[in-house]
């Protein structure tokens, strides 16, 4: 069996790791955003571009404003893009403009990313009227407060992947604003390594009055949107349908809140959004990139795409009444935390390959990873969902396993920074074959020798 080299002391201490010391989300500032969003009486994509203080122009304008001065209070750290293009649909059949504004914190590594997002427009009961108040309180200026007080604490601190900071539009009309941004990120070759998707995050009371505010719900694919055909049939032989890419994100999430002292516990939804309906996410889930998305636990129909009115003693509109800030601030402070870890992390390891058919023993074997001091083979019984047993390695890409047979368990590598921050788990798979040797020349005759 491989010896595994000895890690730095300081890293064998801290197995989980440390988010930068920051502030904690603030509640009275995630409700002043919410508040002047709600201000703007409409936020639909189709309402004003030019109005000053009515509509989705104004509301846009604002934010940029918000991203260009927490920019400024960190000397530049934090830059302001905006990107448009019109989109034609069923929900705007003579096309309408959608612009995305995005933060941008440009970490030390260029070809690495993590997004955080939210959709900035708002919709009422007949998603084609564009005139009607459509306050949106938390579909979702909730998500748009919530990467606002993240772009606030992280922008105070360095990273090695660049956060994108994205307020989106053209959700309620066709999730055209996550569309416009994953065909952007695509066309410029950015490598991203997750994506978090706050779509309504507000709220601790459902319909009927049901209180839910001990956790938030992580909703994510197992196996990758974008596999052909014969990358999903070996996942199907090996196994992997629980670890792809985003569901390894949702896991880390969940491990992430675990940490965080009077938090929110995360219940990773096992499927990519709510039953039947979709989020800004989904683009880059086409593209194969680990992407999630976060909704309150329990949901409030009535206040979600509704005129804002009384009908019979009931209240119905998405109005900043039904907003609970103090959950807000603890599903902000997940995000922080886990953007601050996957941004400080190197990348994850491309592959993960298992060698030991017919042995009791398991090889696991990886390639190397820019930035990583170590690394962290990670194994459960194959009749579960969650990692069970880690060993960490440094030194070397490669460990075998004794008395582990890889008949019965699931492996995965992540790849470990200095201080401790991991990469998502890469699921691991059968290694492939050896390249064949050489062929060895022929020896010369007598003849060619002379």
């Amino acid at each position: 069996m491989q010896i595994i080299p000895l890690l730095p002391l300081a890293l064998l201490a801290a197995p989980a790791f440390a988010a930068p010391a920051q502030e904690v989300p603030s509640p009275e500032r995630l409700k002043a955003t919410v508040t002047r969003l709600v201000a703007f009486g409409t936020r639909h994509t189709a309402s004003s571009r030019t109005d000053p203080v009515r509509g989705i122009g104004a509301a846009r304008n604002w934010t940029a404003t918000q991203f260009a001065g927490i920019g400024k209070a960190c000397g530049g750290c934090l830059t302001v893009e905006r990107i448009d293009r019109k989109f034609t649909g069923p929900r705007a059949p003579a096309g309408v403009i959608v612009e995305d504004v995005l933060g941008i914190q440009r970490g030390s590594d260029p070809d690495r990313y993590v997004i955080v997002g939210g959709h900035i427009d708002s919709i009422v009961g007949d998603v084609m009227d564009a005139n009607a108040d459509a306050p949106g309180a938390n579909d979702d200026a909730s998500g748009v407060a919530l990467v606002l007080e993240a772009a606030r604490l992280l922008s105070k601190h360095k990273f090695k992947a660049t956060i994108v900071y994205a307020v989106f539009s053209g959700e309620e009309q066709g999730l055209w604003g996550g569309t416009l941004l994953a065909e952007t990120a695509k066309a410029r070759g950015w490598h991203i390594d997750a994506m978090l998707n706050n779509d309504i995050v507000g709220s601790s009371v459902g319909q009927g009055g049901v209180r839910v505010a001990d956790r938030v719900r992580v909703f994510s694919e197992g196996a990758r949107a974008d596999e052909s055909l014969t990358e999903a049939m070996t996942r199907r032989a090996e196994g992997g349908e629980d670890d792809g890419s985003s569901r390894a994100l949702a896991k880390a999430i969940d491990l992430v809140a675990e940490a965080i002292p009077g938090g929110l516990d995360v219940k990773v939804e096992r499927r990519p959004d709510r039953f039947g309906r979709g989020g800004d996410h989904e683009a880059f889930l086409a593209l194969g990139s680990p992407a999630v998305r976060f909704t309150v636990a329990a949901e409030n129909w009535d206040r979600q795409h509704q005129y804002v009115r009384t009908e019979n003693g009931r209240s119905y509109g998405d109005t900043i009444e039904g907003v609970d800030f103090d959950y807000l601030s603890k599903v902000t402070a997940i995000n922080i935390a886990t953007l601050a870890r996957l941004a400080d992390a190197p990348a994850a390891p491309m592959r993960v390959g298992l060698s030991g058919a017919l042995s009791r023993d398991v090889t696991v074997s990886w390639p190397s990873v820019a930035d990583a001091v170590a690394y962290k083979v990670y194994w459960r019984p194959n009749d579960t969902v969650a990692w069970s047993a880690s060993r960490p390695v440094a030194g070397a890409t490669s460990t075998v396993l004794a008395d582990t047979p890889v008949d019965d368990n699931f492996f995965g590598v992540a790849a470990v920074a200095a201080d401790g921050a991991e990469s998502l788990v890469t699921f691991g798979g059968r290694a492939p074959p050896a390249p064949p040797r050489p062929a060895a020349a022929p020896t010369p005759s007598l003849a060619q020798r002379q």
